[in-house]
């Protein structure tokens, strides 16, 4: 059991990075948010924290707190203008953020070393480390959900139309989302960046991008163990495909056709959606009154058993 930990370590570390990663896409998807700018807050954590551990002379710690802290401001100071836009417009103005942060990485030389990156980055988000935080944002966003919080992103992403009539104020949650959203993604991409030795702008493009809206697509968008499995089932797939490596995406590609095709709710929100529905017949069977037999049925029980 040792070994095949230690032999699978980097694919474990990779699945936990990814499922901050698709829990960062799945808080915007909740809320109503076409957003995908996931990548772009990735690439700030990652490259803030890079840079000041190889360049600034910071510890690891403070470097990852600041990471994730400049996604959280850029997606903050993002958020005002870009929680008035709606749909196709909320998805090309966070593409163009990317695509801004992603020419900035490539192109200012001096700082980020352009298309050759960030090396020498000391590994000190180790597999327990990486473990904690998803369990501790895990727990974070699932007491959200239970709160007016979430049940406000949820009629949100319902119905905008009924959330406005019931009085919630789409703007605000729209900008709480972003700002949610920001932050994982920066905290993501700090850990990539402090688990991988070193980064470069390729690893934050448009691949990126569409994988961590497919993870959350894969896995279902209502709860955020969509993410989780989302994010095991497609870091997991290069493993497991080694065999056809040529054709790891054409292999993606038709297993999330397959799911939107016959599980369009996704993995985990179809899986738990039947438990929740055979629990709820249980109770409702359980709570269910017995029939009393027929009047006539008791008087023949009482005469057939009754003394001549």
């Amino acid at each position: 059991m040792i070994n095949f930990l230690y032999t699978y370590q980097s694919l474990f570390d990779h699945i936990l990075v990814y499922a901050l990663l698709a829990m960062s896409q799945y808080v915007v998807l909740r809320a109503g948010v076409f957003s995908l700018g996931t990548a772009g807050f990735a690439a700030l954590g990652a490259y803030g924290t890079a840079l000041l551990i190889t360049k600034a002379g910071w510890s690891p710690v403070p470097a990852i707190v600041a990471g994730a802290l400049l996604g959280t401001v850029v997606s903050a100071l993002l958020a005002l203008p870009l929680s008035r836009l709606r749909g196709v417009f909320q998805a090309v103005a966070t593409l163009a953020f990317v695509q801004i942060v992603l020419s900035a990485t490539q192109n200012w030389v001096s700082l980020t070393n352009g298309a050759l990156g960030v090396n020498g980055i000391p590994k000190v988000a180790s597999t327990p480390i990486l473990l904690a935080i998803v369990a501790v944002v895990v727990f974070l966003l699932v007491a959200m959900g239970r709160y007016s919080i979430g049940r406000a992103m949820d009629v949100i992403r319902e119905d905008e139309t009924v959330a406005v009539s019931l009085g919630i104020q789409v703007p605000y949650y729209h900008r709480i989302a972003f700002i949610v959203s920001g932050a994982l993604a920066g905290l993501g991409g700090a850990l990539q960046a402090t688990s991988s030795y070193a980064i470069t702008p390729n690893e934050f493009g448009f691949s990126m991008l569409v994988a961590a809206l497919t993870m959350v697509v894969l896995g279902g968008r209502t709860t955020v163990w969509g993410a989780l499995v989302g994010a095991a089932i497609l870091t997991s797939l290069p493993e497991l495909f080694r065999v056809f490596a040529d054709y790891r995406n054409v292999v993606q590609g038709i297993l999330l056709m397959l799911v939107i095709v016959y599980l369009p709710r996704g993995v985990a929100d179809t899986v738990l959606g039947k438990l929740r529905d055979r629990r709820l017949r249980r109770a409702a069977l359980a709570m269910a009154p017995v029939p009393e037999p027929p009047a006539q049925a008791v008087n023949t029980t009482i005469k057939a058993g009754a003394h001549p």
